[in-house]
């Protein structure tokens, strides 16, 4: 399942990319730069604006919300989430995330705190950025299972959930 998000839906495109999905989300993308990728891409838009849907040949979803969780919400009632990708993205550019095969390998982009108190570290293909479980992560988990109980994005799994 891949989406691409105008411009109204930044924060929910984050939001997808932390449960696994394809999101691709331009600040400043125009409507006709966003039907064209969608199309070549084959992706779905999701967008605020009612006059973009009501255009010849656009396909996508409207998302009725102001509110990010009541947009998750909605995009679960409408499709079928249980496909989720098994592979992290990272939640600013998009980029698979990669485990860390040791924790050396990422030494210098955290914080001392971080290092000496974290296990497990995956880095952004594309950007770099590392991710970590942290306090941050546990809030966000916490808000995803109020729209998706019993379920955790690839970014947010723990060891203990992977059976590992």
């Amino acid at each position: 399942m891949k989406f691409i998000a105008d411009a109204m839906l930044g924060r929910l495109a984050r939001w997808l990319r932390a449960l696994g999905f394809d999101v691709l989300y331009h600040r400043g993308i125009s409507d006709g730069q966003l039907l064209k990728i969608s199309r070549e891409q084959e992706r779905t838009i999701l967008t605020r604006d009612t006059l973009f849907l009501k255009r010849k040949g656009v396909d996508g979803i409207f998302i009725r919300h102001d509110d990010v969780f009541e947009q998750l919400a909605q995009l679960r009632d409408t499709l079928d989430f249980r496909e989720a990708a098994s592979v992290g993205r990272c939640m600013i550019c998009n980029g698979l995330l990669d485990p860390a095969p040791c924790r050396e390998e990422v030494r210098e982009s955290v914080p001392d705190f971080v290092y000496l108190t974290s296990r497990e570290f995956a880095r952004c293909r594309d950007c770099g950025r590392v991710y970590w479980e942290g306090s941050h992560q546990r809030k966000m988990r916490e808000k995803i299972e109020t729209v998706f109980p019993g379920r955790r994005g690839p970014l947010f799994a723990r060891e203990e959930d992977t059976g590992k």
